[in-house]
């Protein structure tokens, strides 16, 4: 029987040379993939958790003002999704939207507005007054009497009766009287549910003026 003789390869070993050349190489691996890892985290958490808004123009005063910084929750919404359910906001809350007349090159993408009618509810303005119309109302009730409105009892410019379609929302800035606000009365229409982005939960800017919604 043939003697067999097996040939041993030696190790290969970390090239000493190259790794003394080029020291900074994994430096800057480490650094891109944290950079990507910063990237798709804050990317995670604006789609799914929460998105910050400033404030621009005065539709929505004594609420809110200009330059003032908003966190919008996005977990109701996201909830919502994952269940395969729509999500409605409640009546009365405060909530961001993408407005559903933007074009591009458009400033104003997203609009800030206070929910009024819910889909299938009828809403009228008239001699100052906004009123919802329901299963539950069906004589109509005053909104505003329940929210935390420090301007509530002023004056509802315009004049209208709208039936909220089913999927969309009524929406009316707090500065009610003029012409401050584009809303639902006034020739923005009723907001299709699949353009809210959440309901504003924080304001954290200025410090000053910190407060839960």
């Amino acid at each position: 029987m043939d003697n067999q003789v097996l040939e041993k390869h030696p190790e290969r070993k970390p090239n000493p040379i190259a790794r003394a050349r080029y020291p900074w190489l994994r430096d800057v691996v480490g650094i891109l993939l944290f950079v990507i890892a910063v990237i798709a985290g804050a990317a995670i958490i604006n789609v799914v958790i929460f998105r910050t808004f400033s404030v621009i123009g005065p539709s929505m005063e004594d609420t809110l003002f200009t330059r003032e910084r908003l966190i919008v929750n996005r977990l109701p919404v996201t909830v919502s999704t994952l269940s395969g359910t729509q999500y409605i906001p409640d009546r009365g809350q405060i909530v961001v939207f993408k407005n559903p007349q933007f074009k591009p090159g458009d400033a104003d993408e997203y609009i800030v507005k206070r929910v009024i009618g819910l889909p299938g509810e009828r809403v009228t303005v008239g001699d100052c007054l906004v009123t919802v119309y329901n299963f539950q109302y069906p004589s109509g009730f005053d909104p505003y009497s329940n929210f935390d409105v420090s301007n509530k009892n002023d004056c509802v410019t315009g004049n209208g009766d709208w039936t909220v379609p089913r999927g969309e929302i009524f929406v009316i800035g707090d500065h009610r009287n003029g012409n401050y606000s584009l809303d639902s009365r006034s020739g923005l229409s009723t907001v299709p549910l699949g353009d809210v982005v959440g309901p504003v939960s924080m304001r954290i800017w200025p410090i000053e003026k910190f407060r839960f919604f």
